[in-house]
Protein backbone atom coordinates (compact mmCIF):
# COMPACT_ATOMS: atom_id res chain seq x y z
CA UNK A 1 0.00 0.00 0.00
CA UNK A 2 2.98 2.31 1.06
CA UNK A 3 4.28 1.86 -2.52
CA UNK A 4 1.48 2.65 -4.10
CA UNK A 5 1.01 5.66 -2.46
CA UNK A 6 4.09 6.70 -3.11
CA UNK A 7 4.06 6.18 -6.92
CA UNK A 8 0.49 8.35 -6.85
CA UNK A 9 2.62 11.03 -5.55
CA UNK A 10 5.46 11.30 -7.74
CA UNK A 11 2.94 10.51 -10.91
CA UNK A 12 0.48 13.20 -9.73
CA UNK A 13 3.80 16.01 -8.11
CA UNK A 14 5.88 18.11 -10.41
CA UNK A 15 9.37 17.16 -12.08
CA UNK A 16 10.61 20.25 -10.47
CA UNK A 17 9.97 19.69 -6.97
CA UNK A 18 10.21 15.77 -6.39
CA UNK A 19 11.71 15.59 -3.13
CA UNK A 20 15.08 16.25 -1.43
CA UNK A 21 16.38 14.94 1.92
CA UNK A 22 15.43 17.15 4.93
CA UNK A 23 19.49 17.19 5.97
CA UNK A 24 20.33 20.67 4.91
CA UNK A 25 23.14 21.43 2.36
CA UNK A 26 26.17 22.28 4.36
CA UNK A 27 25.40 20.64 6.87
CA UNK A 28 27.93 17.38 8.30
CA UNK A 29 26.06 14.06 7.69
CA UNK A 30 26.19 11.54 10.34
CA UNK A 31 28.14 8.36 9.61
CA UNK A 32 26.63 5.16 8.84
CA UNK A 33 27.18 1.91 6.92
CA UNK A 34 25.31 -0.44 4.48
CA UNK A 35 25.54 -3.68 3.74
CA UNK A 36 24.65 -4.67 -0.67
CA UNK A 37 23.00 -7.37 -2.03
CA UNK A 38 26.59 -8.77 -2.36
CA UNK A 39 26.97 -8.96 0.77
CA UNK A 40 29.84 -5.79 0.71
CA UNK A 41 29.83 -3.28 3.63
CA UNK A 42 30.07 0.76 2.66
CA UNK A 43 31.06 3.08 5.20
CA UNK A 44 30.57 6.42 4.54
CA UNK A 45 33.48 8.18 6.86
CA UNK A 46 35.56 5.56 5.59
CA UNK A 47 35.04 6.01 1.76
CA UNK A 48 35.15 9.85 2.07
CA UNK A 49 38.28 9.65 4.36
CA UNK A 50 39.61 8.63 0.64
CA UNK A 51 38.73 12.39 -0.89
CA UNK A 52 35.87 10.48 -2.54
CA UNK A 53 32.53 12.29 -3.29
CA UNK A 54 29.69 10.38 -2.58
CA UNK A 55 26.73 9.93 -4.55
CA UNK A 56 23.02 8.63 -2.65
CA UNK A 57 20.23 7.49 -5.06
CA UNK A 58 17.34 6.65 -2.90
CA UNK A 59 14.42 4.48 -4.59
CA UNK A 60 12.31 1.37 -3.93
CA UNK A 61 11.65 -1.03 -6.96
CA UNK A 62 7.65 -0.44 -8.12
CA UNK A 63 8.63 3.58 -8.47
CA UNK A 64 8.41 4.40 -12.35
CA UNK A 65 11.16 7.52 -11.90
CA UNK A 66 13.21 5.47 -10.43
CA UNK A 67 13.06 2.60 -12.88
CA UNK A 68 14.07 5.35 -15.78
CA UNK A 69 16.72 7.51 -13.58
CA UNK A 70 18.92 3.76 -12.47
CA UNK A 71 20.46 3.26 -15.85
CA UNK A 72 21.97 6.70 -15.98
CA UNK A 73 22.80 6.36 -12.07
CA UNK A 74 24.87 3.40 -13.28
CA UNK A 75 25.99 5.18 -15.93
CA UNK A 76 27.78 7.51 -13.67
CA UNK A 77 29.32 4.40 -11.73
CA UNK A 78 30.86 2.81 -14.73
CA UNK A 79 31.91 6.30 -15.87
CA UNK A 80 34.29 7.02 -12.90
CA UNK A 81 35.74 3.61 -11.89
CA UNK A 82 33.02 1.80 -10.14
CA UNK A 83 33.46 2.94 -7.22
CA UNK A 84 37.61 3.35 -7.55
CA UNK A 85 38.18 6.44 -8.48
CA UNK A 86 37.13 10.12 -7.34
CA UNK A 87 33.42 9.77 -7.70
CA UNK A 88 31.45 7.17 -5.03
CA UNK A 89 28.04 5.77 -5.62
CA UNK A 90 25.48 3.88 -3.63
CA UNK A 91 21.99 3.29 -4.37
CA UNK A 92 20.15 3.21 -0.90
CA UNK A 93 16.59 1.27 -1.17
CA UNK A 94 13.88 3.47 1.25
CA UNK A 95 13.54 0.24 3.41
CA UNK A 96 10.13 -1.33 1.46
CA UNK A 97 12.26 -4.07 -0.46
CA UNK A 98 14.89 -7.23 0.50
CA UNK A 99 17.89 -8.31 -0.83
CA UNK A 100 16.06 -10.58 -3.45
CA UNK A 101 13.80 -7.25 -4.45
CA UNK A 102 16.50 -5.30 -4.73
CA UNK A 103 18.37 -7.66 -6.93
CA UNK A 104 15.29 -8.57 -9.51
CA UNK A 105 14.44 -4.35 -9.62
CA UNK A 106 18.52 -4.10 -11.06
CA UNK A 107 18.44 -6.92 -13.15
CA UNK A 108 15.35 -5.71 -14.97
CA UNK A 109 16.11 -1.72 -14.99
CA UNK A 110 19.55 -1.37 -14.60
CA UNK A 111 20.70 -0.93 -17.88
CA UNK A 112 23.91 -1.95 -19.86
CA UNK A 113 26.35 -0.23 -17.48
CA UNK A 114 28.17 -1.69 -14.60
CA UNK A 115 25.50 -1.24 -11.61
CA UNK A 116 26.06 0.42 -8.34
CA UNK A 117 26.00 -1.41 -5.27
CA UNK A 118 22.76 -1.31 -3.74
CA UNK A 119 21.15 -1.78 -0.14
CA UNK A 120 18.17 -3.17 0.59
CA UNK A 121 16.52 -3.22 3.90
CA UNK A 122 18.23 -6.06 4.62
CA UNK A 123 21.77 -4.38 4.52
CA UNK A 124 20.24 -1.53 6.56
CA UNK A 125 18.49 0.54 4.25
CA UNK A 126 15.22 1.17 5.42
CA UNK A 127 17.13 3.32 8.92
CA UNK A 128 19.87 5.14 6.64
CA UNK A 129 16.98 6.73 4.99
CA UNK A 130 14.70 7.10 7.53
CA UNK A 131 17.56 9.68 8.67
CA UNK A 132 18.16 11.44 5.49
CA UNK A 133 14.26 12.47 5.52
CA UNK A 134 13.88 11.06 2.34
CA UNK A 135 9.63 10.76 1.27
CA UNK A 136 9.91 11.02 -2.44
CA UNK A 137 11.87 8.99 -4.55
CA UNK A 138 14.01 9.22 -6.42
CA UNK A 139 16.07 11.27 -4.57
CA UNK A 140 19.30 11.57 -5.16
CA UNK A 141 21.98 13.68 -3.07
CA UNK A 142 25.84 14.03 -3.00
CA UNK A 143 27.97 14.21 0.15
CA UNK A 144 31.77 15.76 -0.13
CA UNK A 145 34.82 14.50 1.38
CA UNK A 146 34.52 16.76 4.08
CA UNK A 147 31.29 14.49 5.05
CA UNK A 148 29.13 17.84 4.34
CA UNK A 149 26.06 17.69 2.26
CA UNK A 150 26.69 19.48 -1.43
CA UNK A 151 23.35 19.29 -2.87
CA UNK A 152 20.19 17.31 -0.85
CA UNK A 153 17.63 17.13 -4.09
CA UNK A 154 19.94 16.63 -7.60
CA UNK A 155 16.57 16.70 -10.08
CA UNK A 156 15.56 16.43 -12.88
CA UNK A 157 17.75 13.94 -14.20
CA UNK A 158 18.18 13.96 -17.62
CA UNK A 159 21.65 12.44 -18.37
CA UNK A 160 24.98 12.04 -16.25
CA UNK A 161 25.95 15.89 -16.39
CA UNK A 162 23.17 16.33 -14.07
CA UNK A 163 25.26 14.14 -11.42
CA UNK A 164 28.57 16.18 -13.14
CA UNK A 165 26.46 19.71 -12.69
CA UNK A 166 26.15 18.81 -9.21
CA UNK A 167 30.06 18.66 -7.99
CA UNK A 168 31.52 22.06 -6.49
CA UNK A 169 33.25 24.14 -9.13
CA UNK A 170 36.80 23.30 -9.97
CA UNK A 171 35.86 19.45 -9.25
CA UNK A 172 37.34 17.25 -12.14
CA UNK A 173 36.74 13.73 -10.97
CA UNK A 174 39.10 11.36 -13.43
CA UNK A 175 37.04 9.23 -16.23
CA UNK A 176 38.75 5.92 -15.63
CA UNK A 177 37.66 1.89 -16.97
CA UNK A 178 36.49 -0.01 -14.02
CA UNK A 179 38.68 -2.61 -13.36
CA UNK A 180 37.85 -6.37 -11.71
CA UNK A 181 39.13 -9.38 -11.34
CA UNK A 182 39.64 -11.80 -14.31
CA UNK A 183 36.99 -13.94 -15.08
CA UNK A 184 39.39 -16.45 -14.29
CA UNK A 185 39.80 -15.51 -10.73
CA UNK A 186 35.91 -14.84 -10.13
CA UNK A 187 34.92 -17.22 -7.67
CA UNK A 188 31.81 -18.19 -9.95
CA UNK A 189 31.57 -17.17 -13.52
CA UNK A 190 30.32 -17.98 -17.07
CA UNK A 191 27.15 -18.63 -16.00
CA UNK A 192 24.38 -20.15 -18.90
CA UNK A 193 21.41 -22.07 -18.60
CA UNK A 194 19.90 -24.32 -21.12
CA UNK A 195 17.25 -25.17 -22.30
CA UNK A 196 16.01 -21.50 -22.45
CA UNK A 197 12.99 -21.40 -22.77
CA UNK A 198 12.20 -24.89 -20.64
CA UNK A 199 9.19 -26.45 -19.59
CA UNK A 200 10.70 -28.60 -16.52
CA UNK A 201 14.61 -29.63 -16.34
CA UNK A 202 16.96 -25.94 -16.04
CA UNK A 203 20.54 -26.86 -16.84
CA UNK A 204 22.72 -24.55 -15.05
CA UNK A 205 26.51 -24.25 -16.53
CA UNK A 206 29.21 -22.16 -14.76
CA UNK A 207 32.52 -22.05 -14.09
CA UNK A 208 33.50 -22.51 -9.91
CA UNK A 209 37.11 -21.15 -8.51
CA UNK A 210 37.12 -23.67 -6.30
CA UNK A 211 35.13 -26.55 -4.24
CA UNK A 212 32.66 -25.44 -2.25
CA UNK A 213 28.96 -25.08 -1.20
CA UNK A 214 27.19 -22.75 -3.80
CA UNK A 215 23.71 -21.63 -3.21
CA UNK A 216 21.39 -22.00 -6.17
CA UNK A 217 18.41 -19.36 -6.20
CA UNK A 218 15.68 -18.67 -8.11
CA UNK A 219 13.52 -15.31 -7.86
CA UNK A 220 10.34 -14.40 -10.23
CA UNK A 221 10.69 -10.50 -11.08
CA UNK A 222 9.31 -9.18 -8.23
CA UNK A 223 12.00 -10.15 -6.06
CA UNK A 224 10.84 -13.54 -4.66
CA UNK A 225 12.67 -16.38 -3.73
CA UNK A 226 10.51 -19.54 -5.57
CA UNK A 227 13.22 -22.16 -4.71
CA UNK A 228 16.64 -22.65 -3.68
CA UNK A 229 19.22 -25.49 -2.85
CA UNK A 230 23.08 -26.26 -2.57
CA UNK A 231 25.04 -27.41 -5.23
CA UNK A 232 28.63 -28.98 -4.39
CA UNK A 233 31.19 -27.59 -7.13
CA UNK A 234 34.46 -28.80 -8.06
CA UNK A 235 37.26 -26.10 -9.08
CA UNK A 236 36.36 -25.76 -13.03
CA UNK A 237 33.07 -26.49 -15.07
CA UNK A 238 29.89 -27.13 -13.30
CA UNK A 239 27.01 -28.41 -14.23
CA UNK A 240 23.89 -28.59 -12.23
CA UNK A 241 20.02 -29.70 -12.58
CA UNK A 242 16.91 -27.83 -11.31
CA UNK A 243 13.29 -29.19 -11.56
CA UNK A 244 11.07 -25.64 -12.50
CA UNK A 245 8.15 -28.24 -14.02
CA UNK A 246 6.23 -26.28 -10.76
CA UNK A 247 6.66 -23.16 -11.81
CA UNK A 248 4.43 -20.81 -13.70
CA UNK A 249 5.04 -19.50 -17.07
CA UNK A 250 6.69 -16.43 -17.31
CA UNK A 251 10.51 -14.68 -16.75
CA UNK A 252 12.46 -15.63 -13.63
CA UNK A 253 16.09 -15.28 -12.65
CA UNK A 254 18.62 -17.61 -11.40
CA UNK A 255 20.73 -17.20 -8.96
CA UNK A 256 24.37 -18.48 -7.83
CA UNK A 257 26.08 -17.49 -4.79
CA UNK A 258 29.81 -18.51 -3.94
CA UNK A 259 32.13 -17.39 -1.28
CA UNK A 260 29.74 -13.89 -1.14
CA UNK A 261 30.43 -13.95 -4.72
CA UNK A 262 27.08 -13.93 -7.34
CA UNK A 263 25.93 -14.33 -10.30
CA UNK A 264 22.70 -14.37 -12.21
CA UNK A 265 20.84 -14.69 -15.56
CA UNK A 266 17.43 -14.82 -16.82
CA UNK A 267 15.43 -17.90 -18.26
CA UNK A 268 12.13 -17.93 -19.69
CA UNK A 269 9.52 -21.38 -18.38
CA UNK A 270 7.17 -22.21 -21.24
CA UNK A 271 4.65 -25.02 -21.28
Amino acid sequence: MLKNLLCAALITGSALSFGQSTISNGTTVNDFTVTDTDGNEHNLYTITASGKHVFLDFFFDTCPPCQSTTPIFNELHDKYGCNDGDIYCISINNGTDNDAAVIAFENTYGGTYNHSPAASDDGGAGTVNTYFGVTSFPTFVLIGPDNKMIANDIWPISDVGTFEAALPSGTNPTVQACTFAGVEEANVSALSVFPNPTNAQLNLSFTAQSAATAKVSIFNLVGQEVMTSTYETTTGQNQAQLDVADLANGQYIAQITLANETTQVKFNVQK
